[in-house]
């Protein structure tokens, strides 16, 4: 039972959030950090491609077995356990990895900082969404998301940072330091209103949400929560496969999953070998590049999230996804011209900037948004991990066998077959994801209930806008 003391009422509420952002750096450290570290360990150790793409594949295989039970682990112990457990896994695990003397010691310690990783995609957005005051919860949920990719700027700054000495081991444990010092304010931070509530302890519950949200009614908050998870009971993985949900359910599986096979995680994992393939030389050259690629991306990411709610989901989706098929292409045609130098190695560096740029506006921006909103409340985190298994999934074969048809096939093959799943998956963007811009829940709920086709105005009391939503009778309520 939590007994943590709780912040200054004012600091409290954005001290969640900060240490919310913190873990989403060291989140994304994490997953960049092995890019760089990659190139000097593989010699060190010996690697074969197909041991390089084990060596990130494991921490994936880890994730999908830490996000497969984050969800029951942060419900049991409670969100800020599940922190806690999360931020001092961190800290042990990459501390150990930068210590490990051959190859299989690194695999199992990546696999338990995997499951780490597993439970933080779970627990960190859970603990900051449940845990911000209403009025910040925007943003604060957004801040972290923005920080996992500033997590992986600073992973390519500091890998061309140490990459002169080849220091892999500090590229790898550079992020136990912040990971232990982020656990001095989880212990003092209490946890969230909604599991208090959860638990039965309506008292502390008020107690907290007055402390950290004191323009609150605090009983009649905790009164909303209490009838919120009331209407959450009963929903289950099999509801998602019969109607009416089985379509919604398809949709955002499989936007999950076109997420990663499309290939981001290639180049936040591989970046290097893939500058070094297209003629860039030097250390230097090929762990600074990686660092300007993520500062676009997370440009990017900024950009969606002041347009997203101005232009749509559509728009904004399907002209991520586009930007994405157009550079895949120009890195085919890029890497079939034979050795590359002068303008062709810098059209080559553009257009994997402009890919992961164009990923991060797109995919990366909306996958959550159209998770939360298909779903009613009974489903809502039962199809958020099913799209998240599926996303992992994806993510786990890109990371294991990417090297090796690098090796095999060569980059023009390679690149070409990522462009025909992201023409695959502009397709099934096209034809499967509604506008769902200023529409209510119910709304959008009603949609997936109707067979894909938005109610007519005597279900909804709406005007049918057609098959993409564009309505101006559409509410204009927030979504």
């Amino acid at each position: 039972m939590s007994t943590a003391p709780i912040a200054a009422p004012r600091r409290a509420g954005g001290l969640f959030a900060l240490t919310g952002a913190v873990v989403g750096v060291i989140y994304g450290y994490d997953t960049g950090s092995i890019s760089g570290a990659l190139v000097f360990l593989s010699k060190d150790f010996g690697l074969t491609e197909t041991e390089k793409g084990l060596v990130n594949s494991i921490l994936v295989f880890g994730s999908i077995l830490g996000a497969m039970f984050g969800g029951k682990l942060a419900d049991v112990l409670g969100r800020r356990a599940a922190m806690l457990i999360v931020a001092s896994s961190y800290a042990v695990f990459v501390a150990l990895s930068a210590f490990a003397p051959n190859v299989v010691v690194l695999d199992a310690v990546r696999f338990l900082l995997g499951i780490a990783i597993g439970i933080s995609i779970v627990a960190a957005p859970l603990y900051v969404a449940e845990a911000s005051p209403a009025r910040i919860r925007g943003a604060s949920v957004a801040a972290y998301q923005v920080a996992t990719v500033v997590g992986i700027v600073l992973t390519y700054f500091v890998n061309w940072g140490l990459s002169g000495g080849g220091h892999w081991r500090w590229m790898l444990g550079l992020s136990a330091i912040p990971a232990a010092i982020v656990l001095i304010p989880l212990f003092r931070l209490p946890d969230t209103p909604r599991w208090y509530v959860l638990k039965g302890r309506d008292e502390r519950a008020v107690e907290v949400m007055a402390r950290t949200d004191p323009e609150a009614d605090a009983h009649a908050e905790v009164a909303a929560v209490r009838a919120a998870l009331a209407e959450e009971s009963g929903g289950s993985a099999r509801s998602l496969l019969r109607k009416p949900y089985l379509r919604a359910a398809l949709f955002v599986v499989g936007l999950g999953f076109f997420c990663q096979i499309t290939g981001i995680n290639a180049v936040t994992y591989y970046s290097p070998q893939i500058f070094e393939q297209m003629g860039f030389t030097g250390n230097g050259q090929n762990f600074l590049l990686p660092s300007f690629v993520e500062l676009a991306s997370l440009v990017a990411t900024v950009l969606a999230i002041l347009i997203i709610d101005r232009l749509g989901r559509r728009m904004v989706l399907l002209t991520g996804i586009g930007t994405m098929v157009v550079m895949l292409a120009v890195l085919t045609v890029v890497f079939s011209a034979g050795e590359l130098h002068g303008t062709t190695t810098w059209v080559g560096f553009a257009a994997i900037l402009l890919f992961t740029a164009a990923f991060n506006f797109g995919f990366g921006s909306l996958i959550w948004v159209y998770a939360s909103e298909a779903f009613p409340a009974q489903l809502r985190s039962t199809g958020a991990s099913a799209m998240l298994t599926a996303d992992l999934v994806a993510n786990l074969l890109i990371a294991q066998f990417f090297p090796s048809l690098m090796t095999k096939l060569g980059p023009a093959p390679t690149f070409a077959g990522l462009g025909v799943l992201a023409v695959g998956a502009l397709a099934f963007a096209a034809f499967t994801a509604p506008e769902t811009k200023g529409r209510q829940l119910e709304e959008i709920q009603g949609y997936w209930r109707n067979g894909g086709r938005w109610p007519t105005a005597s279900a909804t009391g709406t005007a049918d806008p057609g098959p993409l939503g564009n309505s101006a009778a559409s509410p204009a309520a927030p979504s």
